[in-house]
C-alpha cells in the first residue's frame, strides 16, 4: 500500500501542492455543514495531521474516532508552521471501522485504566511518545556499543545456574503435575534437560565466558525474575543491558558506565525533542533541563562507608534505619543524589555480604569492589563491578553461600585458564526509560508488563 509517512510529510515542505496519500488512525473528527476535519496519527510521530474534507457529496461517510484511513489528497500549508491534506469525500478510504464503544473516545484517561487495554494505549500521545523514546534509547546504546569495538552477544534464556545466586527464578520444565515422582531429584532427572533449569536473571556469567575470548562485549535481552514484588519499579520480565570488559578494574567500568549513560541520553535529547517536551509538560515539569544537567557535570563519586556516615549525619527521619552493612534503599540514594551531591554519583565499595558472590574481594576483608550509580529522581539505576578474577577467592565466596560448584564449572574455569581482571554493570533498560521520561510506574514503559498476579 503506497503511502508517505505522517512524520515525513510534516518535514517535507516541498510537497506542498502535491497529491499525496497518507494512512493512519482517527484520533479525532469534527463536522461543519460543508467542511469535515479529521485528526490522523500513524504513530511515526508525536503529531497528527489535518484531512479537511469538502463534504459535497453523497459519498461522504463521517470518520469516527479509533478507524483506520487512507486518504489521498492535496498537501497544503496549514496554520502555523504545520501541513494538512485537503480531500474530497472520494479520497478518503476506510480500511478498518470501529463501533462507538471505542475505549479511547475521550482524552484524559488514567494510566490505570490504559493499563486494562494494553493492547490499544499505544495510540495515546502518551504511549506514542514512550514506545518512540525507547525505540530511540534502544539504538543509541546499541551505536554507542558498536562504535566502541564491543561485540553484540545473545546470551541463553534457560539456564542451569542461577547469577544472583538469590533462587528467584522461574522454572522451566515440560513436566505437568504429576504423584508419579518420588522425590525432586527423580523429577528433574526425567525433565527435558535432565536437571532443574530456569529462565535467566542475567546474561552475566556467559557474558563473561563470551568477553574472555572477544575482550569487549555486551548483551541486551530480557531477563526474568520470579520476586514476589509489587512495586512501581518491578517487573517478573526486564529487558537488561549488561557490557563484560577484559582488562578493566573497577575504575574503567565507573567510566564506560558515565560515557555510556552520558551518550545515550544526549542523543535522546537531540532525535525526540518533541516527546521529551510532552512528558516534561505532562508528566515530570524540569525533565529536560534535569537531563541536560545530568551529562552536562561530571558524575560524583564516594564510598559506602562515606555515603553511611553522610546518612547517619544527615538528621534527616529515614523510614528504613541506617547502619554500617544495610544495604540502601530508595530514599537513601536519592538523598546522597539529591541532596548530597545533587547530581548523578557512583556508589562504591560496599559489604560483600550484601552484594553477589562474582564480585572481587578488597584487601580490607570486609568489602567488595562493587559500584552502584544513583540519580537523582529515581536512585540506582546501574549497578556493576569488578568481577573475582582469583580462582581461589571465588570458590571460597560460592562455599561461603552453599552454592552448588558444580553449576558453575564453566564459569570457574575461566579463572584457571588465562584468568584477567575484569568487570562489567547492568543497566536496567525499563528503568533507563523511567528516568528519561518522568513515567513513575514501569509497567507504563514496556508493552506488556508481567508482574505479580498478572499476565496477559
Amino acid at each position: 500500500m503506497k503511502h508517505i509517512d505522517i512524520k515525513e510529510l510534516l518535514s517535507s515542505k516541498e510537497l506542498i501542492g502535491n497529491t499525496v496519500t497518507v494512512c493512519g488512525w482517527v484520533r479525532t473528527s469534527r463536522n461543519s455543514k460543508s467542511v469535515a476535519f479529521v485528526e490522523l496519527n500513524d504513530g511515526t510521530c508525536l503529531k497528527n495531521i489535518q484531512i479537511v474534507i469538502e463534504k459535497g457529496s453523497s459519498e461522504y461517510k463521517e470518520p469516527r474516532v479509533g478507524m483506520s484511513l487512507k486518504v489521498t489528497g492535496t498537501a497544503a500549508a496549514g496554520r502555523g508552521d504545520t501541513v494538512e491534506i485537503n480531500t474530497a469525500p472520494s479520497g478518503v478510504e476506510i480500511l478498518g471501522g470501529c463501533p462507538p464503544e471505542y475505549p479511547l473516545q475521550k482524552k484524559g484517561h488514567s494510566l490505570e485504566f490504559l493499563r486494562s487495554i494494553p493492547h490499544l494505549r499505544g495510540r495515546t500521545n502518551t504511549f506514542n511518545a514512550v514506545w518512540r523514546v525507547r525505540s530511540v534509547l534502544a539504538q543509541a546504546i546499541h551505536r554507542y556499543f558498536q562504535s566502541n569495538n564491543y561485540v553484540y552477544i545473545n546470551t541463553p534464556l534457560i539456564t542451569g545456574s542461577d547469577c544472583e545466586g538469590a533462587g528467584e527464578m522461574f522454572q522451566v520444565t515440560v513436566n505437568g503435575f504429576t504423584n508419579e515422582y518420588k522425590t525432586e531429584e527423580e523429577y528433574y532427572a526425567n525433565d527435558f534437560f535432565g536437571q532443574r533449569a530456569g529462565l535467566s536473571v542475567s546474561g552475566q556469567l556467559e557474558g563473561e565466558v563470551a568477553a574472555m575470548a572477544m575482550g569487549k562485549i555486551y548483551t541486551f535481552g530480557p531477563s526474568f525474575r520470579a520476586e514476589n514484588s509489587n512495586t512501581p519499579k518491578h517487573l517478573a520480565e526486564f529487558w537488561h543491558i549488561e557490557p563484560e570488559i577484559a582488562f578493566a578494574e573497577l575504575p574503567d567500568v565507573i567510566e564506560i558506565a558515565e560515557d555510556m549513560l552520558k551518550h545515550v541520553i544526549t542523543e535522546l535529547l537531540e532525535k525526540c525533542p518533541d516527546e521529551l517536551a510532552f512528558f516534561d509538560a505532562h508528566f515530570e515539569k524540569g525533565l529536560v533541563e534535569r537531563l541536560r544537567e545530568l551529562v552536562s557535570h561530571e558524575f560524583g563519586r564516594v564510598t559506602y562507608t562515606e555515603a553511611i556516615e553522610l546518612l547517619k549525619n544527615s538528621g534527616e527521619d529515614f523510614v528504613y534505619p541506617v547502619e554500617w552493612g544495610c544495604d540502601l534503599q530508595t530514599e537513601h540514594e536519592r538523598y546522597i543524589s539529591e541532596k548530597v551531591f545533587k547530581k548523578a554519583v557512583f556508589v562504591t565499595d560496599y559489604p560483600k555480604e550484601i552484594k553477589s558472590f562474582y564480585m572481587k574481594q578488597n584487601p580490607d576483608g570486609k568489602t567488595v569492589a562493587a559500584v552502584d550509580l544513583l540519580v537523582p529522581g529515581v536512585g540506582e539505576i546501574i549497578g556493576g563491578s569488578e568481577r573475582e578474577a582469583d580462582y581461589d577467592k571465588l570458590i571460597a565466596a560460592m562455599e561461603e553461600r552453599s552454592m552448588n560448584l558444580d553449576l558453575y564449572s564453566d564459569y570457574l574455569d575461566l579463572r584457571r585458564y588465562g584468568s584477567v581482571p575484569h568487570g562489567g554493570f547492568g543497566l536496567g533498560f525499563e528503568r533507563l526509560i523511567m528516568y528519561t521520561t518522568g513515567m513513575s510506574n514501569i509497567r507504563d514503559v514496556i508493552l506488556y508488563p508481567r508482574t505479580v498476579g498478572s499476565i496477559r
